[in-house]
């Protein structure tokens, strides 16, 4: 990242604004020409309660979190101990906070961060129905440089369905908040950089919209999902838009009646997919199994959360990675796909709609929260015009000569649609010969294992398995929202390095992989759960040099690139 890079972070008790305020925060700077990335967090409880947010800004995309943070805005110290560990203070750090929020905590005082008190009940009683955090968003944008103008329209965008009051209110708030951070004694005041475009066009956007805006883009026109925190969001984002284009959305009464209602809808001609996380994708299992026995495209959006059982509902880890893989019973092949980033997610979600539509089978996008529920300001994505459409049948067969799961030279046979004439077959999770009359004889089993396994084997997924950057005899794979942050610190440690992070999980590209690692002389696998996962998952292949390190730490906390690079030191 640039010298322009900085983080904030901003936390308050249920109620306090402290989400709010990173919104508009966020989007101020936005205005002004910055790009940045906002993650939350919140207690057990997942709605109410305290709640923090996490933002980094720079004059360039934003991919990763700091190693630090510059600035903390504690509206309150309540329950701020859950957040503590996520936000790493300093002696460069400055903490504002409410004088009379009474002592400041212990764990913050080992910090020796900077600390900033003001008192914001004072500051709140001048102005009518005014909240302290809007006086915070002040304090915190005069720190900052960055004008009331930016502002301004930001609360417009944020606080606009609240009615003029609040906003004309809000506006009082910030500006007083101004107003004092500059009447106070040796205030730390950052410049902002000057040569950013700052009428550059930008997206403000979530990964977990990010998905949903790939899969329309895809031809997905039927969700059934279950809400599930951290996937909710898909659900919610996509369920007007689905309207608008001739679609649906329908909430079912569990995970086990959405993936049905998939199957059900694409077995109808229609694309289809749900969204849901680790828990609710363990429930998903079986239906899963009879999409791939059937033959019937539907695509799974797994954002994964801290796990096992209840787990973390609220906070981030890859270690939904070995059910994705292997949770099906039998020989399943199927298509496991992971986007690497905010931006990427529109493309996986895309790639993997018109992967599962060719192939006729299941894609399980692995997404987390991390990127599910961040929030950033990034460049407008282009999608490439990748095919997105089913091989169909749509000629007429003689009486009872349809074969639905003919052999055929690439293993994919056309399906046909419900109504087309003399094109009827059977459809179910009993294994069948090409008639897809139900079958026990072992040849039929065999011939359709093969056909449903050379399908994925034998098409070729181009360059986009995996996203290749540098180039050295020292080789970080990595994969998913990890990417992000080893892609950082490869560049922290200045070497020649390259970083394969990849999107393709299943199939396996192992022989692209292989040719990669050919010259390489050290090789990590850098990965967010405790089980090493992938590296177990890249060495079953063989794909793996036998001396390979391992890179695995559990969530929830986020993996920071400085001690990606002091593991990497440490090895070497």
């Amino acid at each position: 990242m640039s010298i322009s890079s900085f983080s904030i972070a901003i936390t308050g008790a249920g109620g306090s604004g402290a989400v709010t305020t990173g919104l508009i925060l966020l989007e101020s700077m936005a205005h002004y020409g910055f790009y940045g990335l906002l993650n939350r967090s919140s207690g057990p409880q997942i709605r109410g309660g305290e709640s923090a947010v996490f933002i980094r800004f720079d004059d360039q995309e934003v991919l990763s979190v700091n190693n630090h943070f510059d600035y903390l805005l504690a509206l309150d110290w309540f329950n701020i101990e859950r957040f503590i560990d996520e936000i790493p203070l300093g002696q460069s750090s400055v903490v504002i906070y409410d004088s009379n929020a009474g002592a400041i905590p212990e764990v913050l005082q080992k910090s020796q961060a900077q600390f900033m008190p003001i008192d914001f009940k004072t500051l709140v009683k001048t102005i009518h129905k005014g909240r302290a955090n809007m006086i915070g968003l002040g304090l915190l944008a005069n720190t900052i440089s960055l004008p009331f103008a930016s502002i301004e329209t930001s609360l417009n965008k944020i606080l606009g369905r609240k009615g003029a009051e609040v906003i004309n209110t809000s506006a009082q708030a910030i500006r007083l908040g101004m107003t004092t951070q500059q009447e106070a004694v040796s205030w730390p005041v950052r410049s902002l950089a000057t040569h950013i475009e700052a009428n550059k066009a930008r997206w403000s956007i979530t990964g977990n919209e990010a998905c949903g805006l790939g899969a329309l883009k895809a031809g997905v026109r039927f969700v059934a999902a279950y809400p599930i925190t951290p996937a909710t969001e898909i659900l919610e984002w996509l369920s007007p838009r689905l309207e608008k284009l001739g679609g649906g959305l329908l909430q079912a009464e569990d995970e086990l009646a959405s993936i049905n209602m998939i199957i059900g809808a694409s077995f109808g001609g229609v694309a289809s997919l749900t969204a849901t996380s680790g828990p609710g994708l363990s429930l998903m299992l079986e239906g899963i199994g009879l999409a791939i026995a059937s033959e019937t495209p539907v695509v799974v959006v797994n954002v994964s959360r801290g796990g096992p059982s209840t787990g973390i509902p609220t906070k981030s880890e890859q270690s939904d990675l070995n059910i994705a893989l292997y949770g099906c019973h039998g020989d399943a092949p199927h298509l496991v796909l992971a986007p690497l980033n905010i931006a990427d997610a529109v493309n996986t979600t895309f790639w993997a709609t018109g992967l599962a539509e060719q192939l006729q089978t299941v894609a399980i996008v692995l997404c987390d929260q991390f990127i599910g529920q961040s929030r950033a300001i990034i460049d407008q994505v282009v999608v490439p015009q990748w095919e997105t459409s089913r091989v169909t049948e749509k000629k007429e067969h003689p009486q009872n000569d349809y074969q639905r799961y003919k052999i055929t030279e690439n293993a994919v046979s056309p399906m046909s649609i419900p109504g087309t004439p003399n094109c009827l077959f059977t459809a179910d999770g009993l294994e069948h010969n090409s008639k897809g009359t139900p079958s026990s004889m072992s040849q039929d089993h065999i011939e359709q294992l093969k056909k449903r396994q050379d399908k994925l084997l034998k098409f070729d997924y181009g360059t986009q398995w995996a996203k290749i950057s540098g180039s050295g005899t020292m080789v970080l794979i990595t994969w998913g929202s990890s990417s992000a942050m080893v892609q950082e610190a490869a560049h922290t440690l200045k070497q020649d390095i390259k970083v394969i992070a990849l999107r393709l999980l299943m199939p396996l590209p192992v022989e692209a992989l292989v040719k990669e690692l050919r010259n390489s002389k050290k090789v990590f696998v850098i990965e967010q759960n405790q089980g090493q996962q992938l590296f177990h998952y890249l060495h079953s292949y063989q794909s793996l040099p036998v001396d390979a390190h391992s890179f695995a730490r559990s969530g929830p906390l986020p993996l920071r690139p400085a001690e990606i690079v002091a593991f990497i030191k440490e090895q070497l």
